[in-house]
C-alpha cells in the first residue's frame, strides 16, 4: 500500500483538473488519478472549444458559478501565460416558432434573458434583420429574436486541463495516469482506492469521474444518471466567413425538443468550424460506447441541423468526434457526499454545461474538502 495522502482526486478531466490545482495550493499531500492521461478524448473535455457565457438559462444559481470561473480562468492564463478564454459574444437564437427548452429548462430564452437582468449582465435583444446585418452567417427565421452577451466567448478545454495538471504538479500534487480505480472503500476513517496499479490510502477522496461516475454509485443513485453520446462536427468555411474577431459564438433554438437544437463556433483556423447539436438517447456504458461516426449521421446532421440555416459553409463534414454527456433528469450537477460514506464527494453529472463552470466548482470543491467556507453555494447541488 502506497502512502497516505490527505485527498486523492479520482478523474481529473474539467472539474477534476480544477480541483486538484486548487487542492495543490493547501500544502497538504494530495493524489490525482485518471485511467487515462488528460486531457483525452475518451470522455467530456475534448473537442478543442466550450462555450462560455455568464447568463445561463439552466438557473441562476448557475450564474454565480459562471462569474467567479471568468474571474480564475484570467487568474490562470495570468498565472501559466496560456490563453484559455476567448472573448466573443455569443448570440443565443430563438427561432419563435415553438418555446424552446434546453437542459431541463422550459422557456429556456426567456430564462436567459431574466437571468441576465437579475444578475446585471449586460445584453442587448436583436430581431432577425439586425442580427443579419450584424453578421451575415445567420439565417434567422424572421419571426425569430437572438440574445447577444459581448462578455460571452469561448474556452479551450484541453490547454485548460493541462495547465491545471502542470500547475498543480508544481505545488507537489503526485499525479497517477494510466490507473484504473476499480473500488473505493472506507478504512480507518479514511478512503482505501484499488487500481490495476496497486492500492493508495487517502483521509479524503474526490469522485470527478464524469460518465464512469456510476461505476462507484450504490442501484439508487446510479439509476438518476444516464450517459449520453454526443457528436461534435467540423465543416469547411468560405473565406471571410465565420471569422474569429468577428462571429461569435452562437446556440440556436428551432423547435419544442431539446434536440431542436445547434451550437458553433467561429474558425480558429480560417478554414473550418465547430458546429454541433445534442443527444439525449441513453447508452450503456463509457466503455462500450459507440466512438465511430458514420456517414449516415453526418448525413442527418447536414440535413436536419444545418439545412439552409447558415451561409459561409460547405454542406459536408470534414470529420466527426464523439464526446459524452452523464445526464440528470433535470440537468443539474450533484455535489455531495457519497451516501453512507461521508470521506467520498461525487462531483459529476455536469449535464451538458459543465465546462463553463468548472473552474469556480473546483474552486469550491477544493474549499469543501479543506473543510474551509467555500466561494459559491453549493447547497443547490446536493442529491435530489
Amino acid at each position: 500500500m502506497s502512502k497516505i495522502y490527505d485527498i486523492a482526486v479520482i478523474g481529473l478531466g474539467a472539474l477534476g483538473s480544477s480541483a486538484l490545482w486548487h487542492l495543490s495550493k493547501s500544502g497538504k499531500r494530495i493524489l490525482g488519478i485518471d485511467q487515462f492521461s488528460p486531457p483525452h478524448e475518451m470522455g467530456s473535455s475534448h473537442g478543442e472549444t466550450r462555450i462560455t457565457r455568464l447568463a445561463v438559462g439552466e438557473g441562476m444559481d448557475f450564474v454565480p458559478l459562471v462569474k467567479r470561473s471568468h474571474e480564475i480562468w484570467k487568474e490562470l492564463e495570468s498565472i501559466s501565460g496560456e490563453k484559455i478564454m476567448h472573448t466573443t459574444g455569443d448570440l443565443l437564437f430563438d427561432s419563435g416558432v415553438d418555446t424552446w427548452s434546453k437542459h431541463g429548462s422550459e422557456g429556456f430564452f426567456d430564462r436567459t434573458v431574466r437571468f441576465a437582468r437579475e444578475g446585471n449582465i449586460p445584453h442587448e435583444i436583436l430581431d432577425s434583420k439586425e442580427v443579419k446585418s450584424r453578421c451575415g452567417e445567420f439565417n434567422l427565421e424572421l419571426t425569430g429574436r437572438a440574445y447577444y452577451e459581448p462578455s460571452a466567448g469561448f474556452l479551450k478545454p484541453e490547454l485548460a486541463i493541462k495547465t491545471q495538471l502542470a500547475l498543480a504538479e508544481r505545488n507537489d500534487a503526485v499525479i497517477k495516469t494510466h490507473t484504473k480505480v476499480h473500488a473505493v472503500e472506507p478504512h480507518s476513517g479514511g478512503v482505501l482506492i484499488h487500481t490495476n496499479h496497486g492500492t493508495f490510502e487517502a483521509g479524503k477522496v474526490l469522485l470527478s469521474a464524469g460518465p464512469w461516475i456510476k461505476d462507484f454509485l450504490p442501484a439508487f443513485h446510479k439509476s438518476q444518471f444516464k450517459i449520453c453520446r454526443q457528436i461534435l462536427h467540423w465543416l469547411p468555411a468560405e473565406k471571410g466567413c465565420f471569422e474569429m474577431g468577428k462571429t461569435p459564438v452562437y446556440m440556436w433554438g428551432f423547435g419544442a425538443s431539446a434536440e431542436d437544437f445547434i451550437y458553433g463556433f467561429p474558425s480558429l483556423d480560417g478554414q473550418t468550424v465547430k458546429m454541433a447539436s445534442e443527444s439525449f438517447v441513453e447508452s450503456n456504458h463509457s466503455d462500450t460506447l459507440n466512438r465511430e461516426v458514420s456517414q449516415s449521421e453526418q448525413g442527418a446532421f447536414l440535413e436536419q441541423k444545418i439545412i439552409d440555416r447558415f451561409n459561409g459553409i460547405e454542406k459536408k463534414v470534414l470529420k466527426s468526434k464523439v464526446c459524452i454527456y452523464t445526464v440528470t433528469d433535470d440537468a443539474n450537477f450533484v455535489v455531495d457526499e457519497l451516501p453512507d460514506f461521508p470521506e467520498v464527494m461525487v462531483a459529476s453529472a455536469c449535464s451538458g454545461h459543465g465546462f463553463k463552470h468548472s473552474a469556480a466548482l473546483g474552486e469550491a470543491i477544493a474549499q469543501k474538502l479543506l473543510e474551509k467556507n467555500t466561494e459559491v453555494n453549493l447547497r443547490p447541488f446536493q442529491w435530489k
